[in-house]
């Protein structure tokens, strides 16, 4: 869901410009945008990520719809509850504003999960408000919100853990408990869900040594598994378990976005070792050819993305963070008439790592392109090696975006 609007942003944006229109008409039908639409509004899953699907498409220049009303859309959004269907909307929206955070010993089942999504769901709502130039006095809350997500991280574990309403922590806690706090996976999984602010988890974790050896150590464990939450092996569960990736769960959404955080700190040839090794092991020409759920196209947006080499961490900026090209070249033919090349011609299953780049051929270090650089027509070549460049994309500079920077900038 959050990585296939991304995709129609820039390959059918005029398909997601009657989207848009969609949701103008859902809210003024219903009072709330849809969060899993089916048609209708219904009761499944956490977050309130149509505020990213209306500020991804504004922000990446999509035109043409009421942006206005889909403006009130996500500000009643991120302050209400749907009466009858508690997944549209915010449930647990007053603990939320009030304390920053969903407690979890207030019959909130996933409180955890929730908490996380909707600090950066108010990221979205903030940049979507700078883009239309409201008050700083209106959009304000929602940054110092978009921080809520620190509330939840425990130091002495280095992991996100639900907290009781007092500021305690739950306990006990088992970090490989599967639900409770979270959505159909553990902290190990929705730790990494920080998609606006990487720099900030990687500060709270003592800085990128300390942040790198937390990640690797989701593919040392094993894929051990606490299913008392929900007194059965989900199925979510046993794909882990099959896929044999550690405590990697690719089946599931909250952690596909996390191999491409290496990206952040300081280390992109992991990312790339990572993402050919699901994309070689876990998707496969066959009726089993999925590790897990579909789920609105996003386990095919992840594999398509990916095979171009790169990915939109963070719906609501610019940018798509480096991966690892699959092909030795593709062409991307977008609706402006303009068309985007990716080559890698040495690429090979044994050439799985970038040694250098070029962007319009020039020498390019980043580790994320821009969405104009793509829309503008571009020629991306990359040149693949066996082993590890352990020095490109190694400075701050080339890091992707994160929300913390910005107030470094201001200081």
């Amino acid at each position: 869901f959050r990585c296939l609007f991304p995709f129609l942003n820039l390959m059918y944006p005029s398909m997601n410009t009657k989207m848009q229109e969609g949701l103008v008409n859902t809210y003024k039908e219903s009072g709330f945008l849809p969060e899993w639409a089916s048609p209708g509004h219904r009761g499944c899953m956490v977050g309130n990520n149509s505020a990213s699907v209306v500020a991804d498409a504004y922000l990446k220049g999509l035109k043409g719809y009421d942006i206005e009303t889909l403006w009130e859309a996500v500000k009643h959004g991120a302050n209400a509850v749907h009466p009858n269907v508690r997944s549209t909307g915010r449930l647990g929206h007053e603990y939320y504003n009030k304390l920053g955070y969903v407690p979890y010993n207030v019959g909130i089942n996933e409180n955890a999960a929730r908490t996380l999504e909707y600090a950066y769901d108010d990221w979205c709502i903030y940049q979507l408000g700078k883009a239309l130039k409201k008050p700083k006095k209106e959009i304000e809350i929602f940054a110092k919100r978009a921080m809520n997500y620190k509330n939840l991280y425990d130091p002495e574990h280095k992991l996100m853990r639900g907290k009781n309403e007092d500021g305690t922590f739950q306990s006990p806690f088992n970090p490989l408990k599967w639900g409770d706090a979270f959505t159909e996976g553990n902290s190990w999984h929705y730790t990494w869900s920080v998609f606006h602010d990487p720099q900030g988890l990687i500060d709270l974790m003592g800085g990128k040594d300390g942040f790198n050896q937390m990640m690797d150590s989701v593919f040392i464990l094993p894929p051990i598994f606490d299913e008392s939450y929900y007194r059965a092996v989900i199925h979510e569960i046993r794909e882990m378990q099959i896929m044999n990736m550690g405590n990697y769960a690719h089946g599931n959404q909250p952690i596909q976005h996390m191999l491409y955080m290496y990206n952040y700190s300081g280390q992109p040839w992991k990312a790339q070792h990572w993402i050919r090794e699901v994309m070689d092991k876990l998707y496969t020409p066959a009726p089993d050819g999925y590790c897990g759920d579909e789920d609105n196209g996003q386990t095919s947006a992840w594999y398509v993305f990916s095979a171009m080499g790169f990915y939109p961490v963070c719906p609501g900026t610019d940018e798509y963070v480096l991966g690892t090209p699959y092909f030795k070249e593709m062409k991307l033919h977008l609706e402006n008439g303009k068309t985007v090349t990716i080559s890698a011609p040495n690429n090979g299953d044994d050439k799985r790592y970038i040694s250098s780049m070029t962007l319009n051929g020039k020498e390019y270090t980043k580790n994320y392109l821009t969405h104009q650089d793509l829309l503008n027509g571009a020629s991306i070549s990359f040149k693949m090696d066996a082993k590890p460049n352990q020095q490109r994309g190694t400075k701050e500079s080339d890091f992707p975006y994160s929300f913390s920077n910005e107030f470094k900038k201001k200081k």
